[in-house]
């Protein structure tokens, strides 16, 4: 007892008669608590008005090595084990700049934390709740999304001394009362913690003066513009300081929801060409500038300025352009998955090195696979392989390039064939999808391969939040692992690739927390990754098939392996190469 009150009063006793951290704006009980997504210690997603089905969420502010977050968390599990059957949520999050996911991680074991500790990188939502302290509680009524109670879990704790018992139970008399119906007794009392240091609280002034020209224009045209353009994939141009005041309110709750920019790998696992995301700091500085009310400032207007006349074609001329069949698609209904073939111009063999698919409405166009025909492949290539032999499109999926001395072989006596997927509109359209491919001067030195992992007796059950299927794959030669990319389709929810290797290891290559099926992106690894003879790759898809998933078509139904969106589909994509083979031991030449 006596260790514990001196520990506390080392720690935590000289900071309080400082008081909370200037400038802080703490949130205050009626309150309404703003939606934000995410990741915990463990890499899994958590989005607070995911919640909206919970008769409570409870939120405490957690910190490593702070004593009076170490001595509530009994309490704070003892109160999870007495409401979480009752529908009370209950989280902690962590916002200190000290303290980084693997020590959190790292901390949670040491101590037994079974509560998720969500990491708050950017401290954006720390500051919009107003943190001040660790051990603070908030309770969120789900639905309205007010703040109904603020402060500790109970009085047994203070700066340097504990009482045997508490004497006023705060949090159980408020969760008592939310459940009840009753407006909460005590909305609100002091917390006892560790201070929790928010330096960007003291700088509203400064976040008035960010430079909307020199900071905030370049930091959208880096990230944004290239979707926010006159005819690009989003609903909106980035063309002026005007229209991104106007849309700064749905920035700010893009970003705080991770829902943009549109890249779903975990940060923390693996290193990817093409990574769209935010780092910490552009993040903090875009919605401190919003927050600030979006000052124009001095200066041009870049984005006014920006060129806006690029090459239709990311990679450049194709070598070759084969226009889809055209297909009409009605307003409204559902279109089967369409088959076009066309006949291959070529008169010779060649060796691709890059596909780009332009959708000639994209509106309507959901995704594209280029495939090939091809008689003299005989066996040798899987029905995946071949219906996405090239690659494909969908939104957000990356242009790149194959990787260095590979390419995809297309016979002279092959067909093109593609998958066309259409979504209507609402009004009708005509689609002429043009594909580009680009060929390599002469052989690579390594044939491309694809393989696709997948559980075709798939049944998701109805009115299930998780729902989890693994489909594994034993690499019997050695490869050269090189890009991966999950499907699934509207109740998709995580994705996660393993590697679990001869000797006993077992590495996560790629983990998609936020799974979305409206950015089917294709993950290529910036370093190519060497998988031993006998690696076993696993495949875990995970999907939602509740109310609580918004895009659920029918939350009550069991859902089974299907190409439309209202059925699913657990696909993961692997492009590798065989570590010991070249073009000329290639079996069929490519």
């Amino acid at each position: 007892m006596s260790s514990i009150r001196a520990a506390i009063a080392i720690l935590c006793g000289c900071l309080a008669g400082f008081g909370g951290v200037g400038g802080a704006l703490a949130l205050e009980p009626g309150q309404r608590v703003d939606n934000f997504r995410l990741l915990d210690h463990r890499g899994v997603s958590h989005e607070l008005y995911y919640l909206s089905d919970a008769k409570a969420v409870v939120l405490m502010v957690h910190g490593n090595g702070c004593p009076i977050v170490r001595n509530a968390l009994p309490t704070l599990r003892a109160l999870r084990d007495r409401y979480g059957g009752r529908g009370v949520e209950f989280l902690l999050i962590n916002s200190n700049l000290q303290d980084n996911r693997d020590a959190v991680a790292q901390e949670a074991a040491e101590f037994g934390i079974d509560l998720p500790i969500l990491k708050d990188e950017t401290q954006l939502i720390g500051e919009s709740l107003g943190v001040e302290r660790t051990a603070d509680v908030f309770v969120i009524e789900p639905g309205t999304w007010k703040l109904l109670y603020r402060g500790p879990i109970d009085d047994r704790l203070a700066y340097g001394a504990q009482k045997p018992a508490a004497t006023r139970n705060y949090l159980a008399d408020a969760l008592e009362d939310v459940l009840s119906g009753k407006p909460v007794r005590v909305a609100k009392a002091n917390a006892p913690g560790c201070l929790v240091d928010l330096p960007e609280q003291d700088r509203r002034a400064a976040h008035a003066k960010i430079s909307y020209s020199d900071t905030i224009a370049p930091l959208l045209e880096r990230r944004c513009a290239s979707c926010h353009l006159p005819g690009g994939v989003a609903p909106w141009a980035m063309t002026s300081y005007e229209m991104v005041r106007g849309f700064g309110p749905m920035i700010r709750e893009v970003v705080r929801t991770q829902r943009m920019p549109p890249w779903h790998a975990d940060p923390h696992i693996g290193a990817f060409e093409g990574d769209r995301s935010l780092t910490v700091d552009e993040a903090a500085t875009l919605v401190h500038w919003i927050e600030a009310g979006a000052p124009r400032g001095d200066g041009p207007d870049p984005l006014a300025h920006l060129e806006r006349s690029r090459s239709e074609w990311t990679l450049g001329q194709p070598d070759l352009i084969v226009e889809v069949p055209a297909y009409t698609v009605p307003p409204t209904g559902v279109v089967n998955y369409q088959y076009p073939r066309v006949a291959n111009p070529l008169d010779h063999d060649v060796w691709v090195r890059a596909v780009e698919i332009l959708p000639g409405d994209r509106s309507v166009v959901h995704h594209v696979l280029a495939g090939v025909d091809d008689p003299a492949a005989g066996s040798q290539r899987n029905a995946a392989e071949q219906i996405a032999h090239f690659g494909g499109y969908s939104p957000g999926k990356n242009v790149l390039p194959y990787p260095p001395d590979t390419g995809v072989f297309l016979h002279k006596g092959a067909s093109l064939r593609f998958q066309m997927h259409y979504t209507p509109s609402g009004k009708e359209t005509t689609d002429v999808t043009r594909v580009g491919y680009y060929f390599r001067d002469g052989p690579p030195r390594y044939p491309l391969h694809l393989l696709m992992l997948a559980k075709y007796s798939l049944v998701v059950p109805p009115n299930t939040k998780a729902y989890t299927v693994s489909v594994e794959h034993v690499f019997e030669r050695a490869v050269v692992l090189y890009s991966l990319m999950p499907h699934a389709h509207l109740r998709g929810k995580a994705a996660k690739f393993t590697a679990r290797y001869p000797d006993g290891r077992e590495e996560v290559l790629l983990s998609v927390p936020k799974y979305d099926f409206n950015w089917q992106t294709s993950y290529m690894l910036k370093s190519p990754k060497v998988l031993p003879e006998g690696t076993r790759v696993v495949f875990d898809m995970t999907w939602d098939n509740s109310a609580q998933n918004p895009a659920n078509p029918d939350p009550n139904r069991s859902v089974t392996w299907g190409e439309q969106t209202w059925d699913e589909m657990n696909a993961g994509w692997i492009r590798f190469r065989y570590a010991d083979e070249t073009v000329e031991t290639a079996a069929d030449g490519g």
